[in-house]
């Protein structure tokens, strides 16, 4: 997983509410094997409507998505997530999320801020008269700017701001462990039963 410490870009105004995971890539999408390729399917759907945000060529490309209330709600899939981060999307700004894709976000370095619905609207209304605005998102300060002229706050999680500062899935997360547990593999055949010789007499010992 790739660090993220600043996300400098356009964004995309999905001024919708209630976005769910199966609007975000539909069911017939998921029997995929790879964690790749998802892209070209996200919001499968409303994109065969020619206007659709995500189609307007002013928006290509752009790393940062605005939505609002409840995105990423609905099921657990964590296709929506990876169709997301295919499409360049590195940070949602929304009002509020579905709680298990805000989760899974964390888990491949996707970033999302939760702003009161007044700066969202802000920031919606402001790409969509402006789309090539740029925010700039920094984690370590945990700050969204425009310009010198407005920024605001967000809180994070300290674990998932550390997760993302630095990179770490949960493979990244055990293997930071790996001295601690190979000592303890080194060791382990003492806890436990044994047919062999050797681990009765652990057992007698201990």
């Amino acid at each position: 997983m790739k660090e993220v410490k600043q996300v400098r870009g356009n964004a995309i105004p999905l001024n919708r509410a209630d976005v769910d995971t199966d609007q975000i890539i539909p069911k017939q999408f998921l029997k995929r094997i790879e964690r790749t390729g998802y892209g070209e399917f996200a919001f499968f759907d409303w994109r065969k409507d020619d206007d659709f945000i995500t189609n307007r060529p002013q928006y290509q490309g752009a790393p940062i998505m605005l939505a609002q209330q409840n995105f990423g709600c609905g099921s657990s899939r964590e296709h929506a997530v990876w169709a997301l981060e295919d499409m360049g999307v590195e940070a949602i700004i929304a009002p509020s999320f579905g709680d298990i894709f805000r989760n899974n976000c964390s888990k491949v370095g996707l970033l999302t801020i939760q702003l009161d619905q007044d700066d969202v609207d802000y920031l919606m209304s402001r790409a969509e008269e402006l789309p090539e605005g740029e925010i700039v998102i920094n984690l370590e300060n945990q700050t969204v700017m425009i310009g010198s002229d407005w920024s605001r706050q967000f809180k994070i999680d300290e674990f998932v701001k550390h997760r993302l500062l630095n990179g770490l899935d949960d493979i990244g997360i055990t293997l930071a462990n790996e001295e601690k547990i190979s000592s303890f593999e080194e060791i382990r055949s003492i806890f436990l039963p044994s047919t062999d010789q050797a681990g009765q007499d652990n057992l007698k010992i201990n």
